[in-house]
């Protein structure tokens, strides 16, 4: 019997500018999550007189939870019957818990304490805190988002997918910028000991906080439709080994245009990968290394690497939260490209300037593969800068990138999801491998009628998007798989050129140094060389989606 859905999906706000801010504010807790781990735990952990070579591995714990977690939780929540809906009880379970997890991060050190009196153990005991710490994190994020993007998946028509995913954009540079702008500030100077008594502290208490507040404002201001068990469903569904299996049916059998939008997130994330966790501490290095003369001895190494990568990131985010509401204008919607010169309309105040300019809209696929090149075209000098200025410019340029590298994905798959669950008459079955099958059909004669504000708004066609989850969960599986790809490469670059400790940021006494990293070629700069090269291959792979969708 086919699944039954009751009420209708709605957002909260007067305006649909604001219903998209609420409906994706949760994203902004995601990247304050994220963002203080990438940007402040390297330096926190090398400050702790972790081995470079090690910390590489550390990071394994991001692929490996996006690997396991988002499938099954994406899974779960499609087939979830709470009376709150499917997602929104995973986004604030998930959240609470990140929370509780940076809070036991921030005072890693006095937990280390516990075991231990001694000078060294104390030290030892720590980094297990921290690093077991961060394994868990990682997991609990993922609960989180992979909840939070599919609720806008569910919650959109197809016409409104490329702005949802737009949104998505923009709420990600919106966090990143707030994530990067509390580094850049001495909190200590501002705060006192409040939350806490150093700045890493402050970080992760506010990560805490935003990333509660972010996700409850979401789930108080969307209401979802609520899934009903089908009778006589016998529930097996929901055991992990028929969850395995389900996601193992799925990903052997990923319609065609989907796969092919998974292959190029996984070439791009190769070269992602070593910007996102190690840019900040790149930034900071070339500062020691180079520029850093006496200077305020009040400060901390630890503290001068985040506040000099936390302002080289400020510039990266306000460059890539401004393409992100920019570009969306410029370029065609995926479902619209047969209708030469759409876009979404532009602000009153813009479209003059934009008829005055007349230029031609490029497809978003074409813009997606350019972002890539633009990527690549930046990184490919990280080995020879020695400026902090020359690194500022070089990662502004990839904020242009990173718009396209949050939305572009999330637009297609969501468009991809929303077509194949409306090609399905009402009543069948949706396995996987059925799916396949129905990729080329025509749009079913009776899609189900829902609307996203049915007292203000006319209605729209829109999907049950009964898999959004598990598709989301399969691409996120391309978008984790080439980090364990990344975290090799790190491991053999440290490995070769920074085995040691950090000489600039270890706070042990006497610790070995590496044998490069301090004068000789930057290990982190060789690892974004090549994401550069990777970058160029993510380009190349869209040609396979340019001629899935001419077929």
């Amino acid at each position: 019997m086919a699944s039954q859905w009751v009420g209708q999906p709605r957002i909260k706000g007067f305006s649909e500018t604001m219903r998209m801010v609420l409906l994706t504010s949760s994203i902004i807790g995601i990247e304050f999550a994220w963002g203080t781990e990438m940007t402040y735990c390297n330096p926190y952990l090398l400050s702790l007189g972790m081995p470079k070579s090690k910390l590489s591995l550390v990071w394994i714990a991001g692929p490996l939870s996006g690997l396991v977690m988002q499938p099954i939780i994406g899974t779960l929540s499609d087939k979830s019957t709470s009376k709150y809906g499917r997602r929104r009880p995973y986004m604030m379970a998930g959240s609470l818990a990140v929370a509780t997890c940076y809070l036991i991060l921030g005072w890693s050190k006095e937990l280390g304490g516990w075991f231990s009196q001694d000078a060294e153990l104390k030290r030892q005991y720590a980094i297990i805190v921290a690093v077991v710490d961060i394994y868990i994190l990682d997991f609990l994020i993922n609960i989180a988002m992979s909840a939070c993007r599919a609720l806008v998946v569910d919650t959109l028509p197809i016409s409104k997918q490329q702005l949802g995913a737009a949104w998505i954009s923009r709420m990600i540079g919106i966090g990143r910028l707030m994530v990067y702008a509390f580094g850049a500030v001495d909190l200590n100077a501002v705060m006192g000991n409040t939350l806490g008594d150093t700045q890493f502290k402050k970080e992760c208490v506010i990560a805490a906080l935003a990333m509660t507040l972010a996700q409850g404002l979401t789930c108080w201001a969307v209401e979802e439709r609520v899934l009903v068990a089908s009778r006589g469903s016998s529930g097996t569904g929901q055991s992990i080994s028929g969850v395995v299996l389900q996601i193992y049916d799925a990903f052997l059998h990923v319609p065609e245009r989907i796969q092919a939008i998974c292959w190029v997130n996984f070439w791009a994330y190769i070269g992602w990968f070593p910007f996102l966790f190690y840019s900040s501490t790149w930034v900071g290095e070339i500062y020691l290394h180079h520029e850093a003369g006496g200077g305020d001895t009040t400060k901390t190494a630890l503290d001068k690497v985040g506040q000099q990568g936390s302002r080289a990131l400020i510039v990266y985010s306000i460059v890539g939260t401004a393409s992100s509401i920019v570009l969306p204008w410029l370029i065609q919607s995926p479902e619209d490209e047969e209708k030469a010169g759409y876009t979404s309309r532009p602000p009153r105040f813009l479209e003059g300037i934009l008829k005055r300019i007349k230029l031609r809209k490029p497809t978003l696929l074409t813009s997606w593969a350019l972002s890539n090149l633009v990527f690549a075209s930046a990184m490919i000098f990280a080995p020879l800068v020695q400026t902090v200025a020359f690194a500022t410019v070089l990662m502004a340029i990839c904020g242009v990138s990173s718009a396209f590298v949050a939305f572009a994905p999330v637009t297609f798959l969501g468009v991809e999801v929303n077509r194949l669950s409306s090609a399905m008459p009402t009543g069948h079955s949706r396995s996987p491998s059925h799916r396949k099958s129905m990729d080329s059909m025509e749009l079913g004669d009776s899609p189900t009628i829902l609307h996203l504000r049915s007292d203000s708004e006319t209605s729209v066609v829109t999907s049950t998007g009964e898999l959004s989850g598990i598709y989301l969960g399969i691409l996120n599986i391309y978008t984790t798989l080439p980090q364990f790809v990344g975290t090799a490469i790190s491991w053999i670059v440290f490995s070769i050129l920074d085995p040691g400790k950090s000489a600039a940021l270890t706070e042990v006494p006497g610790a070995a140094q590496g044998q490069g990293g301090e004068s000789g070629v930057s290990a982190i700069g060789v690892c974004l060389f090549v994401g550069a090269l990777s970058a160029v291959g993510a380009a190349w792979a869209t040609r396979r989606l340019r001629r899935s969708q001419r077929g």
